[in-house]
């Protein structure tokens, strides 16, 4: 199992792009409701988690093999990669 990633290994908040949306960019397009919400690195969509129905934020990452992404959740400062799956610290 991979323990390090360098995805993660310098990443800040400040490397992220402000959030194009206030909420899941599908939930908001299909009506429908998100637990927590997630932006990718490299073009700021915002999906939801995976324990919210539609699982936008991994689909996202299917669709376009950005690698990482992080928690938008108030207090929240932690950002994960997908393809070693593995969490990041950004304070």
């Amino acid at each position: 199992m991979v323990e390090t990633c360098e995805h993660l290994e310098t990443l800040q908040m400040a490397d992220f792009p402000p959030p194009r949306t206030d909420g899941c960019e599908e939930c908001l397009a299909e009506g429908t409701r998100w637990v927590a919400l997630r932006e990718c690195l490299e073009c700021g969509h915002v999906g939801c988690c995976d324990s919210s129905p539609g699982t936008h934020a991994t689909k996202h990452f299917h669709q376009t093999t950005h690698p990482v992404m992080r928690s938008v959740m108030p207090g929240d400062s932690w950002s994960w990669c997908y393809l070693h799956e593995l969490t990041g610290d950004l304070t």
